[in-house]
């Protein structure tokens, strides 16, 4: 009997293990995001989405095609299981793992996600072929990694979530959060700008109203309110005729909007 609460006792602290780390999938009920490309899916945590739509967006806003987001989100998936670590190996820190001492930035600038992530893609797009050679290769060319062959394992679910963050998989990503933060219609805003650049965002008390220049980027600045619900106490979004509404109890679905906004118009609604 001892023996088998031992056994159970180290499986939960295996799971959280991985589960810290970002290499176990939250678990049924539990606060988490799902992204949907087709036959595939991927769960991650709210602090992992995040990050994952900061990584994501900013290669939207350089204008980077979904695969440059894929290599990048392989790579964090690999070095830290999407967290923004202040450690590592040897002189390593944040979401990339980048070395201070190899030229990335110094140890301030590589904890701030948004210069590890342009700094991670101004590297790749210098890559010989990288639209077209293979991912893992690709990744191992930017960070040089004791584990040649790691990015690999995590080409998938990178795939999943760059294109849902996108915006080319509409609908496709989804968050159950519980903890009902305070709306910040200012602070939404401001990492949207932050992320995506000057777009057409404006604010009145609780929504938020852009007016998207393309189908595709409608869905990415959607599908970046819905994960960072937790953050911004975000509670609707509207894209054209669909709409996303949080629930406390299940993973909301995007469900048909009435009256229909315009189609590349996205609305989004804070506490």
């Amino acid at each position: 009997m001892v023996a088998l609460l031992l056994l159970a006792l180290a499986g939960i602290a295996g799971f959280l293990y991985l589960r810290q780390k970002g290499l176990a999938d939250p678990v049924p009920g539990q606060q988490r995001c799902v992204g949907r490309s087709g036959d595939a899916s991927v769960a991650v945590d709210l602090e992992q989405a995040h990050y994952a739509s900061i990584v994501v967006g900013i290669s939207v806003a350089r204008g980077l095609p979904a695969r440059a987001a894929s290599i990048a989100m392989a790579t964090v998936y690999q070095e830290t299981g999407i967290r923004n670590l202040d450690y590592g190996d040897r002189d390593s820190v944040g979401l990339f793992q980048q070395r201070p001492s190899q030229g990335w930035g110094t140890e301030q600038q590589l904890m701030d996600p948004y210069y590890a992530t342009n700094r991670f893609y101004d590297a790749l797009v210098k890559i010989k072929d990288w639209q077209t050679a293979d991912i893992n290769d690709v990744a191992q060319q930017v960070q040089v990694s004791g584990h040649p062959e790691a990015y690999r394992q995590h080409e998938t679910s990178a795939r999943v979530l760059a294109s849902t963050l996108s915006g080319h998989s509409p609908g496709g990503f989804s968050c159950l959060e519980r903890r009902h933060n305070p709306g910040n219609a200012d602070g939404l805003t401001g990492s949207l700008k932050d992320t995506f650049g000057r777009i057409p965002v404006q604010r009145t008390g609780r929504t938020i109203t852009i007016n998207a220049s393309t189908d595709q980027l409608a869905w990415a600045y959607a599908h970046f309110a819905v994960a960072n619900t937790r953050y911004f106490g975000v509670v609707t979004v509207t894209v054209g005729d669909r709409h996303w509404e949080v629930d406390g109890f299940s993973m909301p679905s995007w469900a048909g909007a009435t009256p229909a906004a315009k189609q590349r118009t996205v609305v989004i609604t804070v506490r």
